[in-house]
């Protein structure tokens, strides 16, 4: 089975960093941690987020019909 990209259930804002924890299979507190130091760094995080919630699809597994 072909691993996707796709947003998470685990969600604080918008769930891109949940589910790239759950693409690389790790804690999604580091992603988190990890992005805010992208952010602190220079701000490019914070635009890389809001392209990322806005390419990334919903996981097809977690949506409810």
């Amino acid at each position: 089975m072909e691993k996707k990209l796709y947003k998470s259930r685990d969600r604080k804002v918008c769930g891109v960093c949940g589910g790239i924890a759950e693409y690389f299979d790790i804690d999604p507190t580091i992603v988190r941690l990890l992005w805010v130091a992208f952010i602190l760094s220079g701000g490019c995080g914070i635009l890389a987020y809001i392209i990322a919630a806005i390419v990334m699809d919903d996981n097809p597994v977690d949506i409810v019909n």
